[in-house]
């Protein structure tokens, strides 16, 4: 095992939409196909940023303007570097995403017990995050989330890339 993980490195990812379980694409993240992906726990951004719900698609982006909106709430994997590539063919990196190393908090899940704020129990690491870096300013009168969840009270439900339509391009919504 040691030495496929010398062949191929982990990467620490932070997911907080459609990969997270639970939520639409999550299937990416387990499929043994798309490569190796450990779960190890929650994460939360440590520096505000802004997580909309946009275009008729429903996706969940977070926008790369810290200090705006929110600490971000998510999970947290390890992942080889078959699944990371995966990862960008899906999120489109780096012509629509754009993937970034960010200091992270991280809790396992064990670790969260009632009374406890999430900054005592947590730890600070670098994980990747998917950004979108070039939006039209208009997302930011969006609401802006914690968290993601496909079910939440907002009522918008994700549209899965098979679903679309081919002919339309999403990117020009929030661009």
């Amino acid at each position: 095992m040691y030495e496929n993980l010398l062949k191929n490195p982990l990467h620490r990812v932070f997911v907080y939409g459609t990969l997270k379980r639970g939520e639409p694409n999550h299937g990416v993240i387990k499929d043994v196909a798309n490569g190796y992906a450990k779960f190890l726990g929650i994460g939360k951004t440590t520096i505000s940023y802004p997580l909309v719900i946009a275009t008729r698609y429903n996706i969940p982006f977070l926008l790369k303007k810290p200090n705006v909106g929110n600490h971000v709430q998510g999970e947290i994997y390890d992942v080889d570097s078959t699944m990371l590539k995966r990862l960008d063919e899906l999120e489109e990196h780096p012509t629509f995403y754009e993937r970034t190393e960010e200091e992270i908090l991280l809790a396992s899940e064990a670790a969260l017990k009632p009374g406890e704020s999430f900054e005592e129990v947590s730890e600070l690491t670098k994980a990747w995050i998917y950004f979108l870096p070039r939006y039209n300013p208009s997302l930011l009168d969006s609401p802006m989330y914690v968290s993601y969840s496909n079910s939440g009270k907002h009522g918008l439900k994700y549209c899965e890339k098979y679903v679309r339509d081919p002919s339309h391009d999403h990117r020009k919504e929030v661009q």
